[in-house]
């Protein structure tokens, strides 16, 4: 199954936990309109245009982060803190490597991060990267090996490559989410947490049963960053049962 990774931020800042743009300071921005080009679509102009005039592209421009996307990172933390010093976290889908970044920072020297992707990546001080597909059978035991033991977190912000049929497109979302979810049990340690992206207004009843029976709390959120017009959420689990409930 070919995956398309979701995109990634880089360590903290902002108000509290949560990277707060309003934090940032500085005038609001005047929106800017972009032409369209002899070459380019209507719908890249409308991407360009979409980028130009989203704070959250400038701000993670400004603070050096990878992408905006480090500021829903940044957010989920601050609802439900799942980052702590000294934790083993595992990055699934993690190029360019931005939520990897906010993990190593959240968890000292003393904590362990591995990014695992099927993409290359940049090298990323204090985390071990492995190109490699999750799905592969001999992935847990490799990350378990790096990490020194099982995992505290596993993140996932990936996304299944679209098609442009709404409910094709919605199966592969959570058929990827099950995928995440099915690794993270078999990886993580008693107590803990698992955070994934879904759309469409959260889990599939089978994906959500799953969750319920694997982790003491369920919950859904959207992140500020989180573009409004789009359907993407976040599942947070956390108090990891063991494996055995599964």
């Amino acid at each position: 199954m070919s995956q398309r990774r979701g995109g990634s931020g880089s360590t903290g800042g902002g108000k509290g936990r949560g990277g707060d743009l309003r934090s940032a300071g500085g005038p609001r921005r005047l929106k800017e309109r972009v032409k369209t080009a002899k070459k380019r679509s209507v719908s890249s102009t409308r991407w360009l245009q979409r980028q130009i005039n989203d704070p959250f592209v400038a701000e993670a421009k400004a603070r050096g982060f990878r992408s905006r996307a480090a500021f829903k990172l940044l957010q989920l933390d601050e609802k439900v803190p799942l980052l702590k010093p000294g934790q083993r976290v595992v990055d699934l889908g993690a190029a360019p490597g931005g939520w990897t970044q906010i993990a190593v920072e959240r968890v000292g020297r003393k904590g362990r991060v591995v990014a695992l992707d099927i993409l290359p990546m940049e090298p990323l001080p204090g985390a071990e990267l492995l190109q490699l597909d999750f799905l592969e059978e001999s992935a847990p035991a490799r990350l378990e090996q790096l990490l020194g033991g099982p995992a505290d977190l596993v993140l996932s912000d990936m996304a299944a490559p679209t098609t442009g049929h709404p409910q094709t497109d919605h199966l592969r979302i959570v058929a990827l989410a099950e995928a995440a979810l099915a690794f993270a049990v078999e990886v993580l340690a008693p107590g803990g947490a698992f955070v994934c992206k879904v759309f469409q207004g959260g889990s599939e009843k089978s994906l959500l049963d799953s969750l319920k029976a694997n982790f003491e709390k369920v919950r859904h959120i959207k992140p500020a960053a989180s573009r409004a017009e789009s359907a993407e959420t976040y599942v947070v689990a956390t108090g990891f049962r063991g494996a055995a409930a599964s």
